[in-house]
């Protein structure tokens, strides 16, 4: 028995090469730009975190200086602070900021909850993904080695 190779056998097993070589740097160049986002990331969040602690010192200052003008506008008008309704409206205040404040402790709540779903939900696709990787290199394999067996029967055939 005697194989024949002709010249289009180095010619497919060249190009399978550049294939492969075509894939390898498209994952490497996807791969990069992931990496380059990941490491920004860090500093974006930083920011973020930075920009938001300025706007809370900033509308605490706003609070602080209106309340302050009031009370001085108040006092110099002669006017008694204490009038019928003070109690109630401290009463409400209080309520409604003990409200305020225990729903703004759900909402974080439930967006971490969502955060670690979000997160669990990655992890999850990720393993997905290696499945079927996996399985659709097996059938790949599979089917080559059934492929280049049908090839050599039907050389050996010839």
């Amino acid at each position: 028995m005697v194989y024949y190779k002709s010249k289009d056998d180095k010619t497919n097993t060249a190009r399978s090469g550049e294939v492969i070589n075509l894939y390898d740097a498209i994952t490497e160049n996807y791969v990069r730009i992931v990496d380059e986002l990941t490491k920004a990331q860090p500093q974006y969040t930083q920011s973020i975190t930075n920009l938001q602690l300025d706007y809370a010192a900033a509308v605490k200052n706003t609070i602080q200086n209106i309340v302050s003008a009031q009370k001085i506008l108040a006092s110099n008008g002669n006017l008694p602070m204490k009038t019928p309704y003070t109690d109630g409206f401290v009463k409400q205040s209080n309520e409604i900021s003990n409200n305020v404040i225990r729903a703004v402790e759900i909402n974080n709540q439930l967006s971490i909850s969502a955060l670690h779903a979000a997160a669990e939900n990655y992890r999850t696709f990720n393993r997905t993904i290696d499945s079927v990787t996996e399985f659709t290199t097996s059938a790949a394999k599979a089917g080559n080695s059934f492929l280049t067996a049908q090839q050599q029967q039907f050389v050996h055939n010839q």
